[in-house]
């Protein structure tokens, strides 16, 4: 064999070589037909916020890893953050308010939820101490200044749905992005805000501190009933529907991984639960965070499944609220999907 026969070979067998490899190191994220982890990547509206628990909890208890996915959360501000990151493609699910997935069809976009974290907020309409003489109801929140996560977030829709329901409109207040934890702390002490809804723990590092008391509680189904005059599911895990329907074996490990971790909440202590959680997500008071939790471990699914009035009471908030939605036909079969929890193992 001549020597330009030799270097052609070997030219050959080289690339060929190089298509195997990048064939075998691609990203699974977008299939399930490799052999090995399949990889995810899941935008959490606020990791060390309470009401989102069981995505690091699940991370913890290696309950994705032992349904072969290997899952990258990323922190994000809010839920609103996560669905846009989803949308644009950045990430294959997001975890935030299930409302959104209503107000994406109404643009004409198409989100489902495929597991439900949260059957309820978890959330608390706090009003700072040093206004707390004057406000008593969400009444006495015309013309304040309202502390939300960010514009157009999980919060922001609470908070509108309950000035609706004290008969003012949401121009009668003037809503401020805030974030939670610190800087929601740090906004209330500032005078920045006179009222805002926000999480645990920051509810009970506002109460223990005494900065902020609850005005209004959505921190059990119960409660939630009785401000909002229906059920609201809250946090939940979404996706694209194109994907969902194109990578079901994908989406029902996930589901696996989260529905087994919401079985675990529900058979242990809220000490045993924070005992998972990283160290810093007890913003330096690990008794005020199990408190904080005990308080609102009714807020968990049992399951992983949608509550059969949810939808359409989430859907009649957002009638009420959300110019964006009034008027437009909505099916809420296609906003969410019961499938996965309930074929789960």
């Amino acid at each position: 064999m001549n020597a330009w026969k030799r270097r052609f070979l070997l030219g050959g067998s080289i690339i060929f070589v190089l298509m195997l490899s990048a064939c075998g190191s691609s990203s699974t994220g977008n299939s399930s037909g490799s052999s090995g982890p399949i990889s995810l990547k899941i935008m959490v509206g606020g990791l060390s916020k309470q009401i989102y628990l069981p995505n690091e909890l699940t991370q913890k208890l290696g309950y994705f890893t032992q349904q072969g996915l290997n899952v990258t959360l990323i922190d994000e501000a809010s839920g609103q953050s996560a669905e846009n990151e989803v949308l644009a493609g950045q990430v294959d699910a997001g975890s935030g308010s299930y409302n959104h997935t209503i107000e994406l069809q109404a643009a004409g976009k198409q989100m489902e939820a495929v597991v439900q974290l949260d059957i309820a907020p978890g959330e608390a309409e706090m009003v700072s101490a040093k206004e707390a003489n004057q406000i008593h109801s969400f009444a006495d929140l015309k013309g304040k200044n309202l502390g939300v996560t960010e514009l157009g977030s999980g919060t922001h829709t609470l908070s509108i749905a309950l000035l609706h329901k004290a008969g003012l409109a949401p121009d009668q207040a003037h809503f401020v992005p805030v974030g939670a934890g610190d800087t929601f702390i740090a906004a209330m002490q500032q005078g920045k805000i006179d009222a805002g809804m926000t999480t645990e723990p920051t509810i009970s590092r506002l109460i223990a501190s005494g900065v902020g008391k609850v005005l209004v509680d959505l921190r059990t189904p119960q409660s939630t009933q009785a401000a909002l005059g229906g059920s609201y599911p809250f946090i939940c895990v979404f996706m694209e529907n194109s994907y969902v329907s194109s990578h079901k074996d994908v989406v029902q490990k996930l589901v696996n991984a989260y529905v087994r971790t919401l079985q675990w909440i529900h058979t242990h202590t809220a000490a045993q639960i924070a005992d998972m959680m990283p160290a810093d997500y007890y913003a330096g008071n690990r008794d005020l965070y199990v408190t904080a939790l005990q308080n609102q471990l009714s807020i968990f699914s049992p399951d992983g499944k949608m509550p059969s009035d949810g939808p359409q009471s989430v859907l009649n908030i957002e009638q009420q609220t959300n110019q964006a939605v009034q008027g437009k036909q909505i099916d809420l079969s296609t906003t969410y999907t019961n499938e996965f929890a309930n074929s789960a193992s």
